[in-house]
């Protein structure tokens, strides 16, 4: 596995990880009241923190691992690797497009922040699992 697609699984993990965390955390505190109640704030920016940093131990701890049993192409990469990291950027942005428009919607039918935030951290989120799963796909199977 080269170094890229290692970076792409890391990142995979721990952005699902991070969206099933911060969407368990919101319902446990709303407790079955309205979500728009929930103090959102410090824990959409701990779980976005950790998902971060967990992705770059992750990555790191993973890079050793791969250096002890291939040292000599642990941080290599080629133009089909960079072609492949295009791609997935390209199709993670289209979600996040996607996320940026829902926002404006939202700002302009005046929703609460909870559900404008909300909006954005998700296509924050799924620009990242998106593009990743493109990028692993295309890693996989090709770019054609």
């Amino acid at each position: 596995m080269v170094y890229q697609e290692r970076n792409t699984w890391a990142s995979l993990i721990a952005s699902v990880i991070g969206v099933i965390v911060y969407v368990v955390l919101v319902l446990v505190q709303a407790g079955g009241g309205p979500l728009t109640a929930v103090d959102w704030v410090p824990l959409m920016l701990w779980v976005t923190g950790a998902s971060i940093v967990g992705a770059i131990v992750l990555s790191i701890v993973w890079g050793m691992f791969a250096g002890l049993r291939d040292p000599d192409g642990v941080g290599r990469s080629d133009q089909r690797d960079r072609d492949i990291s295009a791609l997935s950027t390209r199709v993670g942005q289209a979600f996040l497009v996607l996320g940026g428009l829902g926002v404006i919607v939202l700002c302009a039918s005046r929703a609460d922040w909870f559900w404008i935030a909300q909006c954005m951290s998700f296509g924050f989120a799924a620009s990242s699992i998106v593009g990743g799963i493109a990028g692993l796909i295309a890693s996989r199977r090709g770019l054609v």
